[in-house]
């Protein structure tokens, strides 16, 4: 992966360049799933955050969860959730989807060093993600919610080595600069050629 592809991936449409990671261990909770889909969401995020060598907990001692994802059918359910407005710092956010036939939508805060402290994924099961195979959706949803990517990514294994670069704990948990990006195409050479 070139740093020009690694700059693209983390470039969010107003220009600027964001690579943030989780700066605190990950603390799932998943609402919408039957039991046996959402036993293997659990295996998925566990596994993917081991792989990028970062902590996976019971609960955060700020928020008790702050991985959130919500799997819906419609997004009029969404305006069922309680305090959404306030929880997503989105007004109207049913309503947006909605219009824009949104089949996912991912929202990220950030603690003071710009690490990861929260994000919340909303996706719709009808539509584009209808027939997606539980065990490769979960995959992709762990990996988007991994990095602070500014478009949707495809689980691969250059995007495995990517994570897992930016997890790297000389690198800082948020990088604001695009050269940041030759450091982690350096660090993903390096891990290949060991």
């Amino acid at each position: 992966m070139t740093p020009e592809r690694i700059t693209e991936i983390f470039t969010r449409q107003d220009g600027s360049y964001l690579c943030a990671r989780w700066g605190r261990p990950v603390a799932p909770v998943i609402f919408g799933l039957a039991d046996e889909s959402l036993d293997i969401f659990r295996a998925a995020i566990r596994a993917g955050f081991a792989h990028a060598g970062h902590p996976v907990a019971e609960t955060d001692p700020e928020m008790g969860a702050n991985l959130m994802l919500f799997f819906l059918r419609d997004w009029a359910e969404l305006e069922e959730v309680p305090d959404l407005d306030r929880l997503t710092g989105q007004p109207g956010l049913p309503a947006r989807l909605r219009a824009d036939d949104a089949d996912q939508y991912r929202l990220f805060r950030f603690d003071a060093d710009g690490g990861i402290r929260a994000c919340m994924g909303f996706l719709r099961m009808t539509g584009a993600l209808a027939d997606a195979h539980p065990a490769a959706l979960a995959e992709a949803v762990t990996m988007r919610s991994a990095l602070s990517f500014a478009r949707d990514i495809a689980p691969s294994p250059e995007m495995a080595a990517l994570i897992r670069a930016a997890y790297d704990p000389v690198l800082p948990v948020a990088a604001t600069e695009p050269a940041h990006a030759l450091r982690l195409a350096a660090r993903m050479a390096a891990a290949k050629g060991a």
